[in-house]
């Protein structure tokens, strides 16, 4: 999945009212600017060794929401 495709599924679904428990240690308290926070590196520089732990949390997040639809 590429971050425009990611992008547009988090734009496409009702996301899910705060606090969201992602993982342990990880509370979203404001779904907005963590996705911002998270797609703005990614854009900048999607392969780096850095970026992998974000795309971890996104696609915990487009999981959790896919299992409570």
């Amino acid at each position: 999945m590429t971050i425009q495709e990611l992008e547009n599924w988090f734009k496409n679904v009702e996301l899910p009212a705060t606090p969201i428990m992602l993982l342990p240690g990880t509370t979203i308290t404001d779904v907005d600017k963590f996705l911002e926070s998270h797609f703005i590196p990614l854009r900048a520089n999607p392969n780096a060794l850095s970026s992998k732990p974000i795309w971890d949390r996104l696609f915990a997040f487009k999981l959790l929401i896919e299992s409570n639809l």
